[in-house]
């Protein structure tokens, strides 16, 4: 087990909360990650003969899926076809006993099944279901497929990402996935402070991931709303402020400096020797000195081009001023802060011995979070969770040759 607490005697602070992951492709299950890292029990449910796509999903060692790893730490693992009569009723057993379901299929599937709303609400009036879906449950686009790249792409995000005269960029990560994970986890707990203060009835969240993306990037519809003004892509220049890039030593490293504050452009200023710009009427607010990036780059860039990585970063330490590396995976796994922090964490694993991968989110004084196992095999816990529901071994086998389980 890891933790991440200065208190590892206090019970987990979602001790007792059962969450069901009928989601795959990632929102939904990395929503469901984050609870179990904080105590939830996680109980993940796939297709008896199509896993979460996610086991295959990249590199793998030994036939074993490195993301899956990740991704479904912290839960058993059951196999039920919840389009079979079998399947649809042992979940709604489940339901009865969970707090909360997260799903992302299209909508009205579950309701194919006789799964909806109507149905899990009867099953358990105070269940909380989390539908995640890429366009919501509603609207003309509703049942379109939808993924993160989409999401990245109708947000806003790709057209202001990339160099001026390139073209719109995509990340190269699941980026809208994982903001849509954070949010619906956090929807998830709004929903069952609710519950409690609502006589303990719960109700639907409808995350679309178009949403959440659309939320961190910031003040533009206000900007369009009130000023026409549509954010052109920039780079990695600011319009905000300057300067504001990415720079190469003379060791050939890169690194990225900030000057968000106006006291810290004048620190760097005075630190790569031009003080002068101090002086200069525009470099008194952000975007003045972002309309004057080209000479603020040259003078930073070229200071920064003369010195090797640990001088600069050395001399701006000193000069109070904002700078850090740009790492890679390997820089990661190698820094100091991160390590100081326990960022990087070391799991045992059934399949892969141990295997090192991101810690919880965050540190909790009292309450910590934990991992306790790394994602296991598909349909690992089937039997174990089927009998603490009561039903028999002949149960269980019946279900199987139905082709429920």
């Amino acid at each position: 087990m890891n933790d991440r607490a200065m208190n590892d005697t206090a019970p987990p602070p979602l001790q007792g909360l059962r969450v069901l992951d009928l989601a795959t492709l990632f929102a939904g299950p990395l929503a469901a990650t984050l609870l179990g890292d904080f105590g939830a029990e996680v109980i993940k449910v796939e297709h008896p003969r199509k896993p979460d796509p996610s086991r295959g999903h990249g590199p793998s060692k030994d036939g074993v899926g490195l993301w899956w790893k990740l991704l479904g730490r912290n839960k058993r693992t059951v196999t039920l076809d919840l389009s079979a009569p079998g399947g649809r009723d042992v979940l709604l057993k489940l339901v009865a006993e969970s707090d909360v379901v997260i799903e992302n299929f299209r909508p009205g599937t579950l309701e194919k099944w006789g799964l909806g709303w109507e149905e899990l609400s009867e099953a358990n009036p105070g269940l909380v279901l989390a539908r995640v879906t890429g366009f919501g449950q509603t609207g003309p686009y509703a049942r379109r497929p939808g993924f993160g790249t989409l999401a990245e792409a109708m947000s806003g995000f790709a057209a202001v990402t990339g160099e001026p005269d390139g073209p719109p960029t995509l990340p190269p990560f699941g980026l809208a996935d994982s903001i849509a994970a954070l949010s619906t986890a956090y929807a998830v707990m709004t929903a069952l402070a609710g519950r409690d203060r609502n006589g303990g009835r719960g109700q639907v969240v409808d995350m679309a991931i178009i949403e959440p993306m659309l939320t961190v990037l910031g003040p533009q519809p206000i900007w369009y709303d009130q000023l026409g003004y549509v954010q052109p892509r920039t780079g990695n220049r600011s319009a905000n402020n300057a300067p504001r890039n990415t720079y190469r030593t003379a060791d050939g490293r890169w690194l990225a400096v900030s000057t968000s504050a106006q006291s810290i452009a004048e620190r760097v200023m005075r630190l790569v020797g031009r003080p002068e710009f101090l002086d200069e009427p525009w470099f008194a607010t952000g975007a003045g000195r972002a309309a004057h990036a080209e000479e603020l780059d040259e003078a930073v860039g070229g200071w920064i081009a003369r010195h090797d990585e640990a001088e600069v970063v050395r001399a701006f330490e000193e000069a109070q001023a904002a700078v850090a590396p740009v790492f890679d995976v390997r820089d990661v796994m190698e820094n100091e802060q991160y390590r100081a922090l326990g960022s990087i964490t070391e799991v045992e694993d059934e399949d892969l011995g141990t295997v090192k991968m991101q810690n919880v989110l965050f540190r909790l004084s009292e309450t910590p979070g934990a991992i306790k196992w790394a994602g296991r095999a598909h349909g690992a816990d089937t039997d174990e969770v089927l009998t603490g529901l009561g039903l028999t071994q002949a149960e269980i086998a019946a279900l199987r040759e139905e082709g429920a389980l």
